[in-house]
């Protein structure tokens, strides 16, 4: 029910003016966003390379309406992407990319627009040195967003693709790509869908990451397994041995600001962890929806307000 509220929320402007007056909210936001702009990511990039882990920057924003917020983004991640290239940090560092940030709902041509800014990036990431994951959204957009990465990696063959464990059609889109060696980060899901198209309790959803797990280490894909689930941690560890994958066969993939321990427990032990780096002022929905997806989350919130009083 928490979590339903949360994901509403996310969505709405009048519960984002709500959060966004509360004091201590931008303190708590630091916690899960590395910051306004790219300095601030690009310091934080820094910093968990020393730690032996590498990263996927994303910069926040969403739901572009208009062909000039498309352009913008891309030019935002040209950017990004030539201060890596220059500094060398691209070995160690993706981006990741939202297709509805380039204008993949605009009317008409949103998928051609999307498709041709994305192609931007890759060069843009190939120059560099690293490559692109394109982010899933909601259910909608699967079609498209797996289009687009497959014109892509005609190109640019390390272009990655996220599937969500909690939409029932993922075994069939892992089955799709089960015979080429495309990066995939497989996540639980953290929007709300109807339940037309979506696994709706908890358990649904784990069973449903269990199976698409075992699948994806049994294929010719990367796997890059996006979890903090203890349970779901040590049977990608049993997997990965069974699979005979090592090290350099696939990763582990969090979330900055959660469960730095397991990360750096992982990483010791020898894994490939990979963290996913955020950044930008458009925090907002990526925040309501890190909280929607772990009550701990919520909790960390309500002690920082209660401290703030």
């Amino acid at each position: 029910m928490l979590s339903n509220v949360l994901n509403r929320a996310s969505r709405s402007d009048r519960a984002r003016r709500a959060v966004e007056a509360i004091p201590v909210t931008r303190k708590v936001v630091d916690r899960f966003v590395a910051g306004a702009d790219q300095d601030a990511a690009l310091e934080v990039a820094r910093g968990v390379s020393g730690r032996g882990l590498a990263t996927s920057l994303d910069i926040l924003g969403e739901g572009v309406s208009d062909i000039a917020g498309a352009r913008r983004t891309r030019d935002q991640y040209v950017t990004l992407l030539g201060a890596l290239g220059q500094t060398g940090a691209g070995t160690g560092t993706e981006v990741s990319v939202k297709l509805s940030a380039l204008g993949q709902a605009l009317p008409g041509d949103g998928h051609r627009v999307a498709l041709d800014l994305a192609h931007d990036i890759c060069v843009a990431a190939d120059a560099a040195g690293t490559m692109v994951t394109l982010d899933m959204e909601d259910h909608t957009t699967v079609d498209s967003t797996l289009a687009i990465g497959n014109e892509l990696r005609a190109e640019f063959p390390r272009t990655g693709t996220v599937l969500q464990s909690n939409l029932k059609r993922t075994a069939g889109d892992i089955a799709d790509l089960a015979a080429d060696p495309v990066r995939i980060r497989l996540v639980k899901g953290a929007y709300k869908e109807p339940v037309s198209v979506a696994h709706q309790r908890k358990a649904e959803v784990d069973e449903a990451y269990r199976g698409d797990l075992t699948r994806l280490m049994a294929s010719a894909c990367y796997p890059m397994v996006a979890t903090h689930d203890p349970q779901m941690v040590e049977l990608a560890r049993r997997l990965g041995r069974e699979q005979e994958r090592g090290a350099a066969g696939w990763e582990f993939q969090m979330l900055y600001g959660v469960r730095g321990d397991l990360q750096g427990a992982l990483a010791a032990e020898g894994h490939q962890v990979r963290l996913y780096v955020p950044f930008g002022e458009e925090w907002y929905p990526y925040f309501m929806r890190r909280l929607a997806e772990r009550p701990a989350n919520v909790a960390f919130f309500l002690r920082a307000l209660a401290r703030s009083n």
